[in-house]
């Protein structure tokens, strides 16, 4: 854990955390086009030099903030690969899929289509396409390919078609950040759609 000063002269502690959640909230309020150093320290209630004692520079914060989220939807993804063969296909993707396109998620999309520098700089080692939803991507396919190695999905199904199909299916869903989110119903009929004829059900 960090710590910092506000201009008030008042300690902060975990300045990491602080920083991301105002970085959030301003991306929600504004837009990918808002997010700059001053926005966030502003947002955050503490002075501009916080961020950059803590950061090399703005790009910098932004990569670590995004790998923040990966790193979420791997813990997210891990829980989704180990209640294969609990439920139904059907609902675990639904939940998975309503759990990961929440408004954050949406906007440091947004905030990633718009900035190839920052895709640039997370490429590295990451899956192939546009981080947040590659990485989603990795996590659906996983558990498809466990409820196919437990038979119910057909075991003709192909994993790395299915996977992506879903997260683009769903993200265009919820791709607008200024309407009204889909419910579960909505996501269901797109899961239900994509999977129609690979899941298996019980006799």
């Amino acid at each position: 854990m960090w710590g910092s000063v506000a201009p008030t002269g008042v300690a902060i502690r975990d300045v990491r955390g602080q920083l991301f959640d105002a970085a959030e909230r301003v991306l929600l309020r504004a837009g990918p086009s808002a997010l700059t150093s001053r926005a966030v320290t502003l947002e955050a209630g503490c002075a501009k030099g916080v961020l950059h004692r803590h950061f090399t520079d703005f790009d910098t914060f932004l990569a670590e903030l995004v790998r923040d989220r990966i790193t979420r939807i791997e813990d997210r993804s891990a829980v989704l690969l180990r209640s294969a063969g609990t439920g139904t296909v059907a609902d675990r993707l639904t939940g998975a899929l309503l759990d990961l396109f929440d408004s954050v998620a949406v906007a440091l999309i947004g905030l990633l289509v718009s900035r190839d520098g920052l895709r640039a700089r997370l490429r590295g080692t990451r899956p192939a396409g546009v981080p947040v939803l590659a990485d989603a991507v990795a996590g659906i396919a996983a558990y498809l390919s466990a409820e196919g190695a437990l038979g119910r999905i057909a075991p003709d199904a192909d994993a790395d078609v299915l996977a992506p199909t879903l997260i683009g299916a769903a993200h265009l869903l919820f791709a607008d950040r200024h309407g009204v989110p889909p419910g579960a119903e909505d996501v269901r009929r797109v899961v239900t759609a994509v999977i129609s004829g690979a899941e298996r059900t019980a006799p």
